[in-house]
C-alpha cells in the first residue's frame, strides 16, 4: 500500500476533477487528510479508505493496487445505510416530501 496507494489516490482524485479539499469534504475527512495520504506521510484507517473509495466512486482494491480496473462504481444505499434508519423518524408529510424528492432525483438520471 505504501508505494501504490498515494499515487492511485492522486490519480483517482484528478480523474474525478476533485481538489484535495473537495475530496476531504466529500469523504467526510478533516481538511488536509488527502494531502497527507497523497504524500505518504500518513496512511488512512480502514474506515477512511472506504470513505475515500466511496467519494471517488471506485473500489478500495483499485486504491490498494489489487486491481488496475478503474471502473465507475455505482453507490446505491444498502439496507444498513443511514437513509433507511432515518426514514422511521420522519412524519407522514416529511416522508411524502422525501419520496417526491427521490423521484425527482431519479428522473434526472434516466439511464440508471
Amino acid at each position: 500500500m505504501q508505494e501504490v496507494f498515494p499515487e492511485r489516490l492522486r490519480n483517482a482524485r484528478k480523474k474525478r476533477n476533485f481538489t484535495q479539499n473537495d475530496l476531504d469534504q466529500n469523504a467526510g475527512l478533516p481538511m488536509g487528510s488527502t494531502a497527507h495520504f497523497e504524500t505518504g506521510s500518513r496512511k488512512p484507517s480502514l474506515a477512511n479508505l472506504r470513505r475515500l473509495a466511496t467519494a471517488l466512486e471506485i473500489t478500495t482494491d483499485y486504491l490498494l493496487g489489487r486491481t488496475d480496473d478503474f471502473s465507475f462504481v455505482e453507490t446505491k444505499p444498502e439496507k444498513g445505510d443511514s437513509i433507511f434508519r432515518d426514514i422511521e423518524n420522519l412524519s407522514a408529510s416529511d416522508l411524502e416530501f422525501a419520496k417526491q424528492m427521490i423521484k425527482a432525483l431519479a428522473e434526472r438520471n434516466p439511464n440508471k
